[in-house]
């Protein structure tokens, strides 16, 4: 790692308190959580698709509002720390823009202490799922900020198609680009390279996401490395979660072809998970875990994806950039050091926004 690399993202205050930027989530699906409410019963599945049909069943036989499942959840966030977020909100005929309307409006309830990004998430299918496109557009004037993408080529079933579409939104709107890509293996990379060099065509680098990117963590593929270099000539981000038995990138490998890491909750307590509690603390300790992450560097970098590199991500570093002494955004902890912090996962001691205790 390089020198800035290894730089503390934490300063000591007074009294031992350990001063940290706020915490960003970069990828997170609020809409889908049951955190507030009863306990959800999972089913197996075995597959994507599986996954997703659970999911759209749950979702249709909650009793509770997205609105009020969500801000629960944001809420939790916040009071660990969080203080902005990129929230994968899904669209699609089957339910049309009822989550994105639920979750801005929980937005809009914590906006003196949270920054929302909302991406339109067409998890059921974009192009394979006629009139979700018309839906994805409208959401871009109902509170949906980014354009988003699923798995274009073994989910929607034409790699070109889905692209097209995706980009085109995303150029008649002025809109940055979250596209998940849950696919494995060489077919995988190959996508990637085909994003990338779109992206360069379009004129937008540094404005597409790609959220899990699973085939970049098998350093056995042959073009793993190129594909890397094609990611990070198109300034491509690469949003990770640390999930369960999901594959975790070799996050040095990464930083050595440049291309910029962020992470997220992913799914919290949701259909597809019974775990999470929205916490990015809790996360960048999975991080470190899942990651191997032994030395203090390693540690340091964990808790740098957590805070500096989110908020590269959703353009808020003037905000929630480094701290010092007597910063009007921080979040402070009973820690010695940064890579403590990591280890230990305490709760905040105190959340600052804007120079003020934040309060829930």
């Amino acid at each position: 790692m390089s020198n800035e690399a290894v730089r503390s993202v934490a300063v000591p205050g007074d009294g031992g308190v350990l001063h940290t930027p706020g915490f960003v989530d970069g990828h997170i699906h609020p809409d889908k959580t049951t955190w507030g409410s009863g306990w959800l019963s999972r089913r197996p599945a075995p597959e994507l698709r599986d996954l997703i049909s659970n999911d759209l069943q749950a979702q249709l036989a909650a009793t509770d509002s997205v609105e009020e499942r969500a801000y629960a959840l944001m809420r939790n966030a916040v009071k660990n720390g969080t203080m902005a977020m990129r929230a994968q909100v899904d669209v699609g005929t089957q339910i049309g823009l009822r989550n994105i309307h639920g979750v801005r409006a929980a937005a809009e309830r914590l906006a003196p202490y949270l920054q929302v990004q909302i991406v339109a998430f067409p998890q059921f299918g974009l192009l394979s799922n006629p009139g979700t496109l018309e839906l994805m557009e409208a959401s871009l004037g109902e509170g949906a900020d980014l354009v988003g993408g699923i798995d274009p080529q073994s989910l929607d079933g034409d790699l070109h198609a889905h692209l097209d579409a995706v980009f085109g939104l995303a150029r008649r709107h002025g809109r940055d680009l979250d596209i998940h890509l849950h696919d494995m293996g060489a077919d995988a990379l190959s996508q990637l390279r085909e994003i990338a060099r779109r992206t360069v065509a379009e004129g937008m680098q540094g404005r597409v996401t790609i959220g899990h990117a699973f085939a970049l963590c098998d350093t056995a593929e042959p073009d793993l490395p190129g594909t890397l270099d094609a990611m990070a000539e198109a300034g491509l981000w690469m949003a990770t979660c640390a999930l369960g038995a999901d594959p975790v990138p070799v996050l040095e490998l990464l930083e050595t072809h440049g291309v910029r890491v962020a992470l997220g909750s992913d799914g919290v307590r949701d259909s597809w998970s019974p775990f999470g509690t929205g916490s990015m603390v809790d996360r960048m300790h999975l991080l470190g875990y899942r990651t191997g992450a032994l030395t203090d560097a390693e540690l340091e970098r964990c808790l740098r994806l957590a805070t500096l590199g989110g908020a590269e991500l959703v353009g808020a570093q003037d905000v929630l950039g480094f701290p010092g002494a007597g910063a009007e955004h921080r979040v402070e902890f009973a820690a010695a050091s940064g890579p403590e912090l990591v280890v230990n996962r305490p709760e905040p001691l105190r959340v600052v926004r804007g120079g003020r205790a934040i309060l829930l």
